[in-house]
């Protein structure tokens, strides 16, 4: 086979502000969802106190230092490299009227940055943080009024960026509200499955209304959803697996439905009936929903299985991650189950069912690294992970599936999301910081920076099949 991607590939990285930029009350930023969790999605809610601490505040200091990083990028060859702008900077409480310059001028440095070597940024507008302000004073995506403030808001950085940033996503993993509804939605983490659905419906509508702005006001710009794609296999091939597996994936690929094609799905009305949940969609939204994406970005790390067999499910409800594990695979130091083949496979489900231009803009190995005495870092693991997906990429390109780009996770280490762990690592580049937030934040070069260099500079062609 050969092993090269097609003319035109996007080779990079991916990042999000909350987890990279720290300066977080720098230059007239207001308090995100993002801030009030200093241990990650998973760790409490914390009202912030003058004089506290929390790693993310600092991160890496991208917000300082990104000229150094952009180097090391474009050292390594990226075209791409996925960020997000935080809303708080541009609107620090969510529902001024004026944004906040000193904001709005930062992310033109960091653009005309990217610029100078050829990177093309992929945007995200809000990516697993949103304003505090919106939450205590609206209730977050609960209220209606939400979408106005989030259409401002995406106005606002589209007709700044217009002629700086041409490819756009609207939600990070939208689906994650289902699991995290703080981090998604803004709403409290007991709230109701009614409550979340409504405040989904919201998000939906405004994402709708954020491609309208865009394709108005960038004619020749590109915009899309992001899906964390939680592909899942039935545990057992009886039937009663085959289709309560149907019903998981559902739960997620419900969002790309209506994000790809316009209208709630049909089985959303059994779905609702069932719970006696009653949602409210006016016809007003039913017409912004007919906006749709012009292409489907998303998120990859692993697989899960599904069954009916209540003995193991309560067995995997007492892992972290809540996934029955399947036989077959691997599992990373987290947890996390290796599956290369499940990228393929989603990737060919994506396409299938959507017929839309995929974009990788997630997929990376969180693990601890090494620096041995002569400064080095052989991260081998990280390498065997990356080539391994990517070569399923390469099938899935064979398979007849339209792929913009690949952007790996962090490929500069990050504050992790799940629990703002530093010593869960996923760069080519080491950062010296610790979970405490010890280091001097020097940045160094392991082992997989060259290894993905010769990647992008092969086009593939280095992949080890």
């Amino acid at each position: 086979m050969n092993k090269q991607f097609p003319d035109g590939f996007l080779w990079g990285g991916a990042v999000a502000a909350n987890q990279v930029e720290g300066a977080y009350l720098t230059d007239g930023k207001g308090l995100s969802t993002s801030d009030l969790q200093p241990q990650g999605v998973f760790g409490p809610v914390q009202e912030r106190t003058e004089g506290d601490f929390g790693v993310k505040d600092v991160a890496i200091d991208f917000y300082h230092r990104y000229p150094e990083d952009m180097k090391l990028f474009a050292e390594m060859g990226f075209t791409v490299l996925r960020t997000s702008i935080a809303w708080t900077r541009i609107f620090p409480q969510g529902d001024e009227l004026q944004p906040n310059e000193a904001g709005l001028a930062f992310y033109d440095r960091l653009f005309d940055e990217m610029a100078k070597y050829g990177i093309t940024p992929l945007v995200t507008l809000s990516h697993y943080e949103m304003p505090y302000g919106i939450v205590k004073k609206h209730g977050g995506w609960g209220s209606r009024d939400t979408i106005g403030f989030f259409e401002n808001y995406a106005r606002t950085v589209f007709s700044r960026y217009k002629n700086k940033v041409k490819h756009w996503l609207t939600f990070n993993e939208i689906n994650m509200s289902l699991h995290a509804p703080f981090t998604g939605v803004g709403l409290p983490e007991d709230s109701s499955k009614q409550e979340i659905y409504q405040a989904i419906h919201h998000q939906l509508v405004a994402s709708a209304r954020a491609v309208k702005a865009c394709h108005e006001i960038i004619p020749d710009g590109k915009i899309g959803n992001m899906l964390l794609g939680g592909m899942l296999y039935p545990l057992t091939c009886k039937p009663a697996d085959m289709m309560e597996t149907l019903q998981q994936n559902r739960d997620w690929l419900f969002f790309g439905d209506v994000q790809v094609r316009g209208a709630y799905p049909a089985y959303m009305k059994r779905f609702f009936k069932d719970r006696g949940m009653e949602i409210n969609i006016t016809a007003e939204d039913k017409a912004a929903l007919k906006e749709t994406v012009d292409f489907i970005s998303f998120s990859y790390y692993m697989t899960g299985c599904v069954t009916t067999d209540e003995e193991q499910n309560i067995k995997a409800r007492a892992n972290i991650l809540n996934m029955v594990p399947n036989p077959h695979l691997q599992s990373s130091e987290w947890g996390w189950q290796i599956d290369p083949v499940g990228l393929r496979f989603l990737m060919n489900e994506l396409y299938d069912r959507y017929q839309k231009p995929l974009f990788i803009v997630e997929n990376g190995l969180g693990a601890r690294d090494k620096v041995e005495a002569d400064g080095s870092i052989n991260d081998d693991y990280r390498i065997e992970y990356i080539n391994d997906h990517l070569v399923q990429v390469r099938e899935a390109i064979e398979d007849g599936v339209e792929v913009m780009g690949y952007t790996s996770w962090g490929p500069i280490d990050l504050v992790s999301a799940s629990k703002a762990e530093f010593s869960k690592r996923y760069g080519y580049i080491y950062v010296d910081r610790d979970d405490q937030g010890n280091g001097t934040l020097e940045r160094r070069r392991k082992k997989s920076f060259f290894w993905y260099k010769e990647v992008i500079n092969s086009n593939g062609a280095a992949l080890k099949s």
